[in-house]
């Protein structure tokens, strides 16, 4: 124990130097929280993040969460990364609200991780072992979230990492990959249709971009000056001007419109002229459609997916065969995750940002 003088001395230095204050409380909390981990008497609590109540990326914080054991059907993973997505900012600044009803605070934001299998329940039947690299997709729900140290999911959740990737990479796949899988099988295209995609730049339009063209299609992509060599490296057939500009510019070169539009920009009904009569439009955010001109409007709605093991794994062969890459921007501690929502929430990132538990 420090003496009254060191105490105060101690004291009078930190209220000086507020940034070294906020570091060191960070790193007491992850000691604490590190230390009841693995020396809890009555039972072993989990580090994770989490909110008690909504708002900016200052409400996420360091807290414990009760341990939890594999079910009979169910794989434990030790999280070793966790992929922050835009989904993770609606679940903080109650833009979700509605959803998380029915649990009390804390709730754990989250929905990738990459990590270890743990432990395997007795009734799963799987290729996997105890050790192997695993990646999945989480639907949180209370304090089942991603942004923990270990996480019990259904056995259909999970599968291997793709071949000779970092768990930084391999935890920025599930998600949005299986977000871009079910939109294009909404959209119901054939080889050869012409499909255009907004928000191309981004993890879930540039999953769109490459997996469409593994199926055939003339892909044509929005795009800012600085981010052309990118979408040109994703494989895009034909790049436009961002915006609302998009539109007009795709309805200069093809009059009828496009077989097919994936929002991922939220235009919204800004982008439908851009569709042809009798296409097909899909939306993230549950865009209902102006149901004219025999458009077929869908919502993708990627909570429904959970776990799709063989769409998941198909994600993880498209990855090992070169034909999906995956973008890390960076990588960020527990303690940094206000800092890491700060960024994402500002805009302009590329790639997924990642927080790196282990």
């Amino acid at each position: 124990m420090l003496s009254g003088k060191s105490q105060k001395l101690l004291s009078k230095v930190l209220s000086k130097k507020s940034e070294i204050t906020h570091i060191l409380i960070s790193f007491y909390n992850i000691i604490i929280l590190h230390l009841s981990y693995y020396c809890n008497s009555e039972g072993v609590n989990m580090l994770a993040i989490g909110l008690m109540k909504h708002g900016g990326p200052e409400v996420l914080e360091l807290i414990e969460v009760p341990e939890v054991k594999a079910e009979a059907d169910e794989i434990l993973v030790q999280v070793f990364c966790a992929a922050i997505n835009p989904t993770d900012i609606l679940a903080r600044n109650g833009g979700i609200a509605e959803r998380q009803k029915p649990y009390n605070p804390p709730y754990v934001p989250g929905m990738d991780i990459s990590g270890k299998v743990v432990e395997i329940g007795e009734n799963v039947k799987t290729p996997l072992k105890v050790g192997d690299s695993v990646m999945a997709m989480v639907i949180p729900n209370g304090q089942h979230g991603a942004y923990r140290e270990q996480i019990a999911l259904k056995s259909g959740a999970v599968v291997p990492i793709p071949q000779g990737v970092s768990f930084e990479e391999a935890c920025t796949l599930p998600m949005n990959g299986l977000t871009a899988k079910l939109s294009l099988e909404l959209l119901n295209l054939n080889s050869g249709d012409k499909l255009a995609v907004t928000g191309s730049a981004g993890a879930y339009g540039g999953y769109m971009i490459q997996i469409a063209k593994t199926l055939g299609l003339y892909v044509i992509a929005d795009t800012s000056e600085k981010d052309q060599n990118l979408i040109k490296s994703l494989g895009a057939d034909l790049l436009l001007p961002r915006g609302e500009e998009f539109i007009k510019h795709i309805l200069e070169r093809f009059p009828e419109g496009v077989d097919g539009l994936a929002d991922g920009a939220l235009l919204n009904e800004k982008a439908v002229a851009a569709v042809k009569s009798g296409g097909s439009f899909t939306a993230v955010r549950g865009y209902q459609g102006t149901g004219e001109r025999d458009i077929n409007f869908t919502q993708t709605w990627v909570r429904t997916q959970d776990c799709m093991y063989e769409k998941l794994d198909d994600l993880r062969k498209l990855v090992n065969a070169n034909k999906v890459s995956l973008r890390l921007a960076d990588t960020f501690s527990p303690s940094q995750v206000s800092e890491a929502h700060k960024r994402l929430q500002g805009g302009g990132v590329r790639g997924r940002l990642v927080i790196k538990f282990h």
